[in-house]
């Protein structure tokens, strides 16, 4: 390599007792169950009037619940809506930058006028995202009802800046062309290109849910479902066939993420385990984990489990393998056991987790938490947990943006692993194990080497013992091999449940309702796990502490009428969180228990959210602090074939970016074509480069060209 120099330039234990003597009930004299409502597991406000900002949200998170559940495209939303509203405060800022929109305006009134552009922007994102939503008439009115309620004229089109309305015009214009070139085919209804394009098409045909077992060509793919009187999560029909819900966000564009081929993830940890490969222990490991919980969801065996953040959490990240936190730090006293049935607590998490309490998709579930710290009590608004106490309104866009940032590259990193991977999902590899057989003994009846393991007490054979009428497989043929697992949904849901049982595993369900059974996605790499992770770095990062406001949030189900898949919880279960961690956590393990991914999805998926979230801290700051308007990139040189160089220098999506070169610092610098270019990416490579070492090169680096 020559000796090229390079400047920058400015622009749980487990018992077998009664849980009768538990936390639950010193919780519910002492009022901790508000803690849990506080932190949005209930929609809530804060005492004072909420925050333009916040206002919008709600409106959001109102206008996502009623809409079909589609986790990276109302991640896009939500990101889209915080952008237009960070943009909007920043452009009456003397310091902080605007990630897209970057002119600044001045004021008489600045809350005034900040109120009003947050609030033209905000509606007019708001109402080109959900007017095709499925639920378009009742959201659309809302919005308008919205914009009457603050005084508002919705019919304001003008983007002249001399008034907070234009100005929240135009910062939506921005914003909106930003979006619509980001590789989500927003304007063609987010459907994928078609197969002939470069569009996905799934290796397995369709598995027929109704039936007993599948065919499939490659059990280490996706297989999607066929599903009587479908519905998703929202209640909505989807039509019985499943197709790949955002199989182009492998091509969508991010916040912070950074890659140099296209056609992979964003973040790669490697593919999942596959059977019949090099891991195939570990995919048999994780099939069987699977299977393992299923057969844990019920609250009839008498296992009892402390839940408590004495005994749950505190997981080093990627494990499970946490034993608890010793203390709470804002009392410095041990947390108290939190003692329930098993069954009921896995049931709650599968439950609760799977699309927020409100079926507000998992992005949207982080925004109901973040809101309800932000109304705690105890909580301070200091940036980062240091400095000056922040007012409401700054707080939240810039709490917003970083989240919801977050959000976004979590769904791009995950999305885009779906796509590169197309993972299998539980449902598929148990059935298609189960039915050939068992692998542990070529002895045995049933033998085949795709077949389950043997696990006594979980995985069996029946014998002509065990299928006597008094005899636990009773019924069940001679030689086949079942499982212990939960058996589905009962015929009256909200009557009884149906505990576990054994059964054909060609016969297994995971823990969802009759008419939903599994996501329309491939599994690796856990979506949820990807969300809740990236979104709790993002929380520690502003709040200044891993911990929930006053060391615990909370939230209570109710017995009996909590679940919806059937009756229950037998008793109240009172979930319990000592960080961000432990809540990201508890969403990825829910969806073990739930029977929709195995553990290699979840603890991939927080290795991989947690880089998505200190990512987005890193880059965020930068608009914040006004660091992104100055110098910030840093070159790099790499040798290449024949006598050339290539030149990298990082960059931040939308601001601008030129090379210029000379051959002495004592001559002027000259630009290299083109000139000055709008990033798209997050960094830029400019290859053969003479390898002469005779020029000095720099970048200069601008919020406009």
């Amino acid at each position: 390599m020559s000796a090229l120099r390079t400047l920058t330039y400015r622009r749980a234990s487990v018992s077998r007792k009664s849980p009768a003597s538990s936390s639950l009930a010193r919780a519910l004299k002492s009022g901790v169950c508000a803690i849990g409502m506080v932190l949005g597991l209930e929609e809530s406000v804060s005492a004072g009037a909420p925050s333009i900002a916040r206002v919008w949200d709600e409106e959001i998170l109102s206008a996502i619940r009623i809409d079909k559940p589609h986790p990276p495209v109302h991640a896009r939303n939500l990101f889209s809506l915080s952008t237009v509203m960070y943009d909007a405060w920043a452009a009456y800022d003397p310091v902080a930058v605007g990630s897209v929109y970057h002119a600044k305006h001045t004021a008489e009134d600045v809350a005034a006028a900040r109120q009003q552009a947050i609030s033209y922007a905000a509606y007019r994102m708001l109402r080109e995202r959900f007017t095709l939503s499925k639920s378009a008439a009742t959201t659309l009115a809302a919005l308008d009802a919205r914009m009457a309620a603050l005084g508002y004229d919705k019919n304001f089109v003008s983007a002249d800046p001399s008034t907070p309305a234009g100005v929240g015009n135009a910062v939506y214009a921005a914003v909106s062309a930003w979006f619509l070139s980001d590789g989500s085919r927003q304007a063609q209804g987010y459907a994928d290109l078609s197969v002939a394009l470069g569009g996905y098409a799934p290796v397995n045909d369709y598995l027929n849910t109704g039936l007993s077992g599948t065919t499939v060509v490659d059990v280490n793919h996706w297989q999607p479902l066929e599903v009587a009187n479908a519905v998703d999560q929202n209640g909505l029909p989807t039509g019985p066939l499943q197709t790949f819900l955002g199989s182009q966000w492998l091509g969508v564009r991010p916040f912070a993420l950074d890659r140099s081929d296209a056609t992979r993830g964003w973040i790669d940890p490697g593919p999942p385990p596959t059977l019949g490969s090099l891991r195939d222990h570990e995919f048999r490991t994780n099939v069987v984990e699977v299977i393992r919980r299923s057969g844990e969801l019920t609250p009839d065996d008498g296992v009892v489990i402390d839940i408590s953040p004495a005994a749950f959490g505190n997981n080093p990240l990627g494990t499970s393998e946490g034993t608890g936190h010793p203390v709470n730090p804002a009392t410095g006293q041990p947390y108290a056991p939190d003692l329930v049935k098993r069954g009921d607590f896995v049931r709650i998490l599968a439950e609760f987790w799977a699309d927020g309490p409100n079926s507000e998709t998992p992005p949207g579930h982080w925004n109901v938490l973040a809101n309800g710290v932000a109304d705690h009590p105890q909580f301070v608004k200091r940036f980062a947990g240091t400095g000056p106490v922040l007012d409401d309104l700054e707080w939240d866009v810039k709490m917003y943006f970083a989240l919801n940032a977050a959000v976004h590259d979590a769904a791009c990193a995950a999305w885009s692993l779906k796509r590169q991977y197309d993972g299998w999902r539980p449902i598929s590899a148990i059935r298609y194990m189960g039915q050939s057989g068992q692998s542990s003994d070529p002895a045995l009846p049933s033998y085949h080497p795709d077949g389950l393991p043997l696990v006594p007490g979980l995985i069996e054979l029946v014998t002509a013992e065990t299928a006597q009428p008094l005899g636990r497989h009773a019924g069940k043929a001679v030689g086949a091999v079942v499982i212990r697992a939960w058996p589905g949904q009962p015929t009256s849901p909200s009557t009884s449940h149906s505990g576990v049982t054994w059964i054909y595993p060609a016969d297994w369900v995971p823990y969802q309702k009759a008419n939903f059974v599994t996501p329309a996605f491939p599994g690796y790499i856990s979506g949820h796990s990807t969300f809740s992770r990236s979104a709790a770095e993002v929380l520690t990062a502003i709040t200044g502490s891993e911990y929930f406001p006053g060391g615990m949030a909370t939230h209570l189900s109710p017995a009996d009428t909590s679940l919806s898949f059937e009756k229950g919880p037998s008793q109240p279960v009172l979930l319990q969180w000592a960080t961000y961690y432990d809540a990201a956590d508890q969403a990825g393990l829910s969806r073990i228990w739930g029977g929709i991914h195995p553990p290699v999805d979840d603890f991939t998926g927080r290795r991989v959210g947690s880089a998505c979230g200190k990512g987005v801290w890193a880059v965020a700051q930068k608009y914040f602090d006004g660091s992104a308007a100055g110098p910030h990139s840093r070159l790099a040189v790499q040798s290449l074939p024949g006598g050339k160089e290539a030149l990298h220098y990082n960059t931040l999506r939308c601001m601008y970016y030129k090379l210029q070169s000379t051959p002495s610092l004592d001559q002027p610098f000259i630009d290299e074509a083109p000139g000055f270019v709008q990033a798209v990416g997050a960094s830029v490579t400019v290859t053969n480069v003479p390898a002469n070492g005779s020029r000095f090169y720099r970048v200069i680096s601008g919020i406009k060209p």
